[in-house]
């Protein structure tokens, strides 16, 4: 975890600076959902406090080195750094109400004005590069520099720098930040109390209970259980040492590649992005840019994620087949009527979905109320295991061995308050990097900049667009990319006559695949870092897995309607079953595979069948009459084809134990 998830690089702290570090952390949890709920002041105030407080924990939280970890130990540089970073935001927190009606003029002449925007931007970007990496800081740095350089050509001092992206709504405090502690903040700290009444055990236990049994089930495993832990955890790298330390060796141990091992659970980790109801937090900035409900984000949402998982468990189940692995044994399965009597801990998420999409409530308020479900569920919890062993028990038969107790409260709140640093100074270094494209009109140049080369046409515009997203997207978490992308790309697609929704939900999924895309794949690095195989070949396996996640974006551009938008609940049926049809055309002419067995392996087929299912499963997923009918019969033909055998020069060639 240490090496490669920069969240889990943190200092140890033992003993009384454990539980003093500890009480920092699930005080801020507390202040943030105070302030989300009840309090009511300025942004300037709300927004500097909150990050002040988030500088204070984040170098308290992180050391300046892998390497340092030194138990209790904090160098004095850090303390200056904690101090200076502290007090440049708490200037801006006391002064902001001033701070409003004194001239610019004025501001731009008061030494410590300037010299707290610079202490506060340069100590929050050194923060940024030990908890999140250096790629969004070159970025920063980048575009920083123009910024400078943009400036001193118009004969304007770096005053006037310092005032647009420190104290200005466009730069630091701007969208990112103001979406992160607003409602990120809270969902996060729900997360967290959610792992701990045991969720992810369940989730793990239910996906091998349903699957585990079929053709190549660990694989299956990885991907239903990373689905559906990563509708609350929204960390690709995370899910992927978190699940995969379990679902990646019993891959190994049935027979898969280690190299493929790694890019199964990589890919399915990638796409709890973009599941349903947290998406990576990101969907959270969707909302507010798009000025809709964020109910109305997570619905749409909800068939392309359905059809990226379609997309890579059919590739594993294709590749299953063709090496002839079997399933697990009846004894190493976990029985579905047991794992019901634990589905009440489903019962916080139910409730969460049920308060966002009824929009009746806040969701600051629909994640307070559900963080109120999970400590019931553990009291329930505790309650259910006691009457079914007849005795309190330290350890029992269940998806989970701990009970839950009320220390646990504190440490989801410990866990929040930690889980939210990168992700708040990933917001505000994005902030940073949008004000810059804001003030210089450096986004407007890109934008026509592209228009204009596409001459046009949609198709090359998404083509370029979606280089753009992956590598600026390289290396750098989700809520940061999304928020670059917000800025620079969508705007492109937007002019190009795509609806905004769509261009926003394009220019989101390509900058969560490149967490997948080598050479700056994070999660196949985790994912090969548990498997033991090639970062590099890991990578490129997850791509191929993921496809999905690289058509689908072209077609929901091109045609909304997958995304539901001005279509009729019959159309929407239709596009449902032709979109898996064809998704199971695209993943059968990739594999090379079908799933028709052969002396115990799958049965190979040529290039020229697997050309016309890949082109079949395109024409279906794209929603319209005529492409689902063309679709309907190359597909269907190929099918029919392999299955009653064909002669050799068509294509067909037997499996590979033949």
């Amino acid at each position: 975890m240490r090496k490669y998830d920069r969240e889990s690089n943190v200092r140890v702290w033992e003993g009384k600076p454990r539980i003093f570090v500890g009480i920092i952390l699930a005080a801020f949890s507390l202040y943030c959902m105070y302030v989300t709920l009840f309090a009511n002041m300025l942004d300037q105030v709300r927004l500097s406090s909150f990050l002040g407080l988030v500088v204070i924990m984040g170098y308290l939280t992180y050391p300046a080195k892998k390497g340092h970890v030194k138990v209790n130990h904090m160098p004095w540089y850090d303390i200056v750094l904690i101090i200076l970073g502290a007090a440049a935001f708490f200037y801006y927190t006391f002064k902001a109400p001033d701070l409003m009606t004194t001239r610019i003029k004025t501001k731009l002449n008061d030494p410590v004005y300037i010299i707290a925007g610079i202490v506060g931007i340069l100590v929050l970007c050194e923060l940024c590069r030990r908890s999140v990496g250096l790629p969004i800081l070159c970025v920063a740095g980048i575009f920083l520099g123009y910024t400078i350089y943009f400036y001193v050509k118009d004969g304007k001092l770096l005053a006037n720098v310092v005032h647009e992206l420190f104290y200005n709504e466009n730069g630091l405090l701007s969208t990112p930040v103001n979406v992160c502690s607003k409602y990120i903040v809270v969902f996060i700290i729900f997360g967290a109390f959610l792992e701990k009444t045991g969720i992810s055990e369940f989730f793990i236990a239910l996906a091998n209970g349903l699957t585990g049994r079929f053709a190549g089930g660990p694989a299956k495993v990885a991907v239903i259980s990373s689905a559906l832990c990563g509708m609350v955890s929204g960390s690709s790298v995370g899910n992927t040492v978190t699940t995969g330390s379990i679902t990646i060796p019993m891959m190994k141990k049935t027979g898969y590649d280690k190299n493929f091992s790694g890019a199964v659970e990589a890919a399915a980790s990638t796409g709890g992005q973009i599941m349903p109801p947290i998406m990576g937090a990101a969907a959270f900035l969707m909302a507010d840019y798009l000025g809709v409900p964020y109910s109305d984000i997570i619905v749409r949402a909800i068939l392309p994620a359905c059809l990226y998982f379609l997309g890579v468990f059919l590739s594993v189940h294709l590749e299953a087949k063709r090496l002839g692995l079997k399933g697990l044994s009846k004894e190493q399965l976990p029985r579905i009527k047991e794992l019901m009597k634990e589905s009440y801990l489903l019962l916080p998420l139910a409730i969460l979905i049920y308060l966002v999409c009824s929009n009746t409530k806040t969701m600051q308020f629909s994640a307070a109320v559900s963080i109120l479900a999970t400590i019931v569920v553990g009291i329930i919890s505790n309650i259910h295991r006691n009457i079914r062993h007849g005795k309190p028990l330290e350890t029992g038969e269940g998806t989970h061995n701990q009970r839950f107790k009320p220390v646990h409260v504190f440490e989801a709140l410990e866990n929040g308050g930690r889980s939210c640093i990168s992700v708040a100074v990933a917001c505000g270094v994005a902030g940073l990097i949008c004000g810059c494209l804001t003030v210089t009109g450096l986004a407007s140049t890109v934008i026509n900049a592209i228009v204009t080369i596409s001459q046009g046409k949609l198709f090359l515009g998404l083509v370029l667009t979606m280089i753009c997203c992956i590598i600026l997207g390289m290396g750098l978490p989700t809520t940061a990319t999304y928020c670059i992308m917000a800025s620079t790309c969508a705007p492109i697609l937007f002019k190009m006559n795509v609806p905004l929704i769509a261009a926003h939900f394009f220019v989101f999924y390509y900058g969560i695949v490149a967490d997948i895309t080598p050479p700056v794949a994070l999660a196949a690095y985790a994912g090969s870092a548990i498997s033991g195989g090639s970062p590099m070949k890991t990578g490129v396996n997850a791509t191929r897995l993921a496809i999905a996640g690289f058509i689908i974006p072209f077609i929901f551009a091109m045609s909304p309607d997958m995304l539901l938008i001005n279509t009729t609940w019959y159309e929407v049926a239709l596009i449902t079953v032709t979109s898996i049809a064809g998704m199971y055309g695209v993943t059968y002419g990739l594999s090379g595979f079908s799933s028709y067995e052969r002396h115990g392996a799958g049965k190979a087929i040529g290039i020229a069948l697997r050309v016309i299912a890949i082109a079949g499963g395109l024409l279906l997923i794209y929603p319209g009459y005529v492409t689902d009918i063309i679709g309907v019969l190359l597909v269907g033909g190929v099918l029919a084809w392999q299955k009653i055998g064909v002669p050799k020069m068509f294509g067909t060639e037997t499996g590979n134990q033949e």
